[in-house]
């Protein structure tokens, strides 16, 4: 229990921190801008700039002056014991300060108070910075906003009453256990998520029976074992993202999508990209689509006997698959039946935070680098992902690990987020530039692939759009776009929660919503003002819809593969479980 006099130094050192900090990002920013010694007041030593709107900002630093006063009112009124409505609460869903003991504690109340009344004057400030470039300006505030998050007092020992409570009472067990987390973590160069000994791919992930088909340098063509009697006439191919390895779609049998389908009666077919080493460096955008997309229809077709099957894209593998079916149109072929995209991109208008790490300069870098052979590691992937939720999949993981001593819970789902891919230096420069960088795919003829003119307009098949409300990597509203390029009849399907999430939601969980909208919208805000919420999982909406498009039913057939294409091994198959 801290004394009156050591609660008034902590506090008044917290508050000189703040001070620093907010005097150091204001005066980072002003290096970049023209500044005037003007200023009186509130704005006194405050950086001066062209366009500013100064009575703005001076509403902005009187606001935050009277929150902190009124925050140290509150404090200095406080009787023990008491629970006073805070100045500033956290916002929803922030998990940091939920715990009792921030709020018990008068001093660590102050303290994460002072910190969220700081964070917001600054976000604020951000935003009224006159930057004309707007991409300039959004990487400026994600910088932000990752130095914000770093300075959260959960984020160190002595400001967590959390952590501070737990060593007392394992008597600083809790902090030697989290160093020695730690060094176990600096061995192996990440963050641990969930307990990596308690899950093994092919053991108690990705168990879905069926076997390998098909293999070349690229990908294994898994086929899955029928669970039904009596099967849809129709195949279903599935591309799942190379950034990632497959069996997301395939965790365990609860949340399996892939054993989802094939209970319902779908025979699904399944690209497992190969983790590609240095042997693969060589590989481009072509050898994934011709080697890899197209190739697996080539398989399937010759397996089935049915020249048109149903396919379903997920993330980059969305747009991988778009790419392929693209170049199958402009050589006047009719590849398929209908096409599902899940979270995935099309159109690169609005790709959120990610484009702060993709700029001109970063992709020649690339491309110089990695262009003509070499490859990205998938270390570095998971880095940019994780800081595009860093409370999340970064501070959460430091203050439980390391500061608590905590073991990672166990989790498949954070399994194989820590799973990650490499890719080959050539595919990435690729897409990278013409994608997120020049959004090239969005325009018809801009692009060759495989020798052909591209034009997603070509694929006029129906088309099932699902994207995520909360997602950090592919934004909703810019999923939706990909609609307007597509020539066929589309259906746009709005799941709860994120990326992840809100795609493996089981229907046996009877988690969340998803939202239904007409297909006559014309814009995503549009289509959200008319769409229908429905509880629970979107995996029968789109069976339902998959299914009508399925053709008759048909006896199972007993064996895997063909005469032409036998069976190489059991699924989950070798190349999924390389690691990077």
């Amino acid at each position: 229990m801290l004394t009156p006099e050591q609660s008034q130094a902590a506090i008044e050192g917290w508050m000189r921190a703040s001070q620093n900090f907010m005097q150091g990002f204001l005066g980072h920013v002003a290096q970049t801008q023209t500044s005037s010694s003007q200023g009186s007041g509130f704005l006194a030593g405050m950086p001066q700039f062209p366009g500013l709107d100064n009575e703005r900002i001076v509403h902005l630093h009187r606001e935050h002056a009277e929150m902190h006063a009124r925050l140290w009112g509150a404090l200095a009124q406080r009787k023990e014991g008491e629970n006073v409505e805070p100045v500033m609460a956290p916002a929803a869903g922030d998990r940091r300060f939920t715990a009792p003991e921030w709020a018990s504690s008068p001093v660590h109340d102050y303290m994460r108070q002072a910190y969220l009344i700081n964070a917001r004057f600054l976000s604020a400030v951000a935003e009224e910075l006159p930057i004309a470039d707007r991409a300039a300006k959004n990487r400026m505030q994600f910088m932000l906003r990752q130095y914000i998050d770093a300075l959260a007092p959960s984020n160190f020992a002595a400001t967590n009453p959390e952590v501070v409570q737990k060593a007392l009472e394992t008597q600083g067990e809790s902090l030697t256990q989290g160093l020695l987390n730690l060094i176990a973590d600096m061995e192996k160069g990440r963050i641990s998520m969930t307990d990596d000994a308690a899950f093994e791919v092919g053991g108690n992930l990705a168990t879905t029976a069926g076997a390998v088909i098909f293999e070349n340098e690229i990908m294994q063509l898994i086929q899955y074992a029928p669970l039904t009697e009596k099967v849809c006439k129709r195949p279903l191919l599935i591309v799942p993202p190379c950034i990632n390895k497959y069996y997301i779609l395939d965790l365990q049998p609860e949340n399996s999508f892939v054993r989802y389908a094939v209970e319902q009666g779908v025979t699904v077919f399944l690209v497992s990209w190969r983790n590609p080493r240095a042997e693969q460096g060589h590989l481009t955008w072509d050898d994934y689509l011709g080697d890899g997309v197209l190739q697996a229809l080539q398989v399937l077709r010759s397996v089935t006997k049915v020249d048109k099957p149903n396919v379903l894209g997920f993330c980059i593998g969305g747009t991988l698959l778009a790419s392929a079916l693209a170049v199958a149109y402009a050589r006047g072929e009719d590849p398929v039946e209908s096409v599902t995209f899940l979270t995935s991109l099309l159109d690169f208008s609005e790709t959120g935070d990610i484009s702060c790490f993709i700029d001109a300069a970063a992709v020649a870098s690339k491309e110089a680098t990695l262009g003509k052979g070499g490859v990205m590691a998938g270390r570095e992937l998971s880095q940019v992902f994780s800081c595009l939720r860093p409370n999340d999949l970064i501070w959460n993981y430091v203050v439980d690990n390391y500061l608590k001593g905590n073991k990672p819970p166990v989790f498949d789902l954070l399994y194989w987020n820590s799973d990650c891919t490499n890719l080959p230096g050539p595919f990435a420069g690729y897409y990278l530039r013409n994608t997120y960088l020049e959004n090239n795919l969005r325009q018809p003829g801009k692009l060759t692939m495989l020798g052909e003119s591209i034009d997603l307009g070509r694929i006029t098949v129906p088309a099932y759009f699902v994207a995520t409300r909360e997602d950090h990597i592919v934004p909703w509203r810019t999923s939706f776009l990909g609609r307007r390029l597509i020539g066929g009849e589309s259906t746009f399907v709005l799941g709860a929660s994120g990326h992840i999430a809100g795609v493996i939601n089981p229907p046996s969980k009877n988690k969340r919503s998803f939202w239904t909208g007409p297909l006559s919208s014309t814009t995503a805000d549009e289509w959200l003002g008319e769409a229908v919420e429905h509880r629970g999982s979107w995996w029968p909406n789109w069976i339902d819809w998959l299914k009508a498009r399925s053709g008759e039913w048909v006896n199972a057939s007993s064996k895997l593969g063909s005469r032409e294409y036998k069976v190489l091994e059991a699924a989950p198959g070798r190349y999924v479980k390389e690691r990077a």
